[in-house]
């Protein structure tokens, strides 16, 4: 296929992704959807920047080098968090009840029967999350604002039912709502799936920020060139897992009318099976969940006690603190459990032995039915050990980088790569798809 430019030996002599992003230039509409899609991520930044009045900035900082939560929670605000913005939760309500409403959604028969009433069922279920994410974004809100009180960063405010208290509860959830909406208008107008980019957009931003701090408490070069080294093994390996499908042969069989007689026509394909099909979800459960115990013993720990329970709580917070091996052991098993769970709720959702049979496709030597959904999860599981055991090496890197390096500020790279490499890809294969559609070359 020939690219549509009037120099072709100034085609041959640029690389093709710098080439493709000039012919996307070109197209009227497409250029529209990057320029819409960019300022959008322009509003998103200006209103991360928005605070939350009566905040203690100096207790806030301090706050967040000793709460590792809120450094998590951080990452899928884009740096709101740190801030205190109106729009300090981000996206992440949205993504939680997004995740409920998938787990919901085999189990509660009236979520199954909408799954299979296509368009309409997709966007009941899509408002059934948006209505969903609302007491989730107020109950995280209360949480967070809660716990920041706790560490000072709000003095002299009480969380009672005043002004102050609604006023701020609710400028939160306005603001989860407002980032989820824009994410939309990029879904539809832009390109790119627009969620993903918030949360890429709001880690891009914060990059800059940790890479300095970096260099701050670090004065040997040679680490900073490991850590450079490291980073780029490890975008190589995400690239390679998130590509990497197992492809089952499937042959597909048609009876049609001809020539005064019914013949068969058959045909091949292949259903591919994903390696990393649970992306970072694994992830997200597993560091929510490890850091909450700590989080909680914090609130019953007394430094200058003596008793059993404050024991107990001084345990969970030495032991299960990202500084320590006990909490990287705990992290890898928690997300290989949880690559296997989400990955085996996707499947069952999609169903892939009767869809196949509906459409009169087959795994050939398997008969359909029930031996073929069996064989289907026997490879499904075999493949998913390997996309386990790389998301639980993705998860625990940064520890071994933080004893390889001494750099303590890019504790949760490794997770943002991830997020930041899948992102990318996904864009530039709907990028490649619209210049392919308009007789231009590809470029993945």
């Amino acid at each position: 296929m020939l690219r549509q430019s009037s120099s072709k030996g100034e085609e041959l002599s640029r690389p093709q992704l710098i080439q493709a992003l000039i012919d996307s230039m070109k197209v009227p509409d497409l250029r529209n959807k990057i320029l819409f899609t960019f300022a959008m991520l322009l509003i998103f930044r200006f209103v991360a920047h928005v605070p939350v009045p009566g905040v203690d900035t100096q207790a806030l900082s301090q706050a967040f080098r000793q709460q590792a939560l809120l450094g998590f929670l951080d990452l899928f605000s884009g740096g709101a968090l740190a801030n205190l913005s109106v729009a300090a939760l981000g996206v992440y309500p949205y993504i939680t009840s997004s995740i409920i409403m998938q787990i919901l959604t085999p189990v509660v028969p009236m979520l199954k029967d909408l799954s299979q009433e296509g368009d309409y069922g997709r966007q009941k279920i899509n408002q059934y999350t948006h209505y969903l994410t609302v007491p989730i974004a107020f109950l995280q809100g209360l949480g967070q604002l809660t716990l920041l009180r706790s560490s000072g960063v709000l003095p002299g405010i009480d969380f009672g039912l005043n002004v102050h208290t609604i006023a701020m509860m609710l400028s939160l959830v306005a603001g989860t709502m407002f980032l989820v909406w824009l994410g939309e208008l990029i879904t539809e107008k832009g390109l790119g799936n627009g969620i993903s980019l918030i949360i890429f957009g709001g880690i891009v931003a914060s990059f800059p920020q940790l890479v300095g701090q970096g260099f701050l408490e670090n004065d040997f070069v040679s680490s900073l060139m490991v850590l450079g080294v490291i980073g780029f093994a490890i975008i190589f390996l995400i690239v390679f897992f998130n590509e990497a499908v197992r492809r089952i042969p499937v042959q597909y069989g048609r009876s049609v009318f001809r020539g005064g007689r019914m013949q068969r026509q058959t045909g091949s394909s292949f259903l591919p099976i994903r390696v990393n099909t649970a992306g970072m979800i694994p992830l997200i459960f597993a560091f929510s969940i490890i850091i909450l115990p700590a989080t909680i013993a914090s609130y019953f720990r007394d430094p200058v006690g003596d008793g059993f329970g404050n024991s107990i709580a001084t345990f969970f917070v030495n032991t299960l603190s990202p500084t320590n091996l006990p909490y990287w052991i705990a992290v890898f098993f928690l997300v290989v459990m949880f690559t296997f769970f989400y990955t085996i709720v996707i499947y069952q959702q999609q169903n892939l032995a009767e869809t196949l049979q509906k459409n009169g496709g087959f795994v050939p030597g398997i008969r359909p039915g029930t031996p073929t959904q069996e064989y289907l999860n026997k490879v499904i599981v075999r493949v998913t050990w390997g996309g386990a055991i790389f998301l639980g090496f993705i998860a625990v890197v940064p520890f071994f980088i933080t004893l390889a390096t001494d750099i303590r500020s890019l504790t949760l790279s490794s997770t943002s790569l991830l997020i930041m490499v899948g992102v990318a890809l996904d864009t530039m294969r709907q990028l490649e798809s619209q210049l392919l559609m308009r007789n231009y070359e590809g470029f993945i």
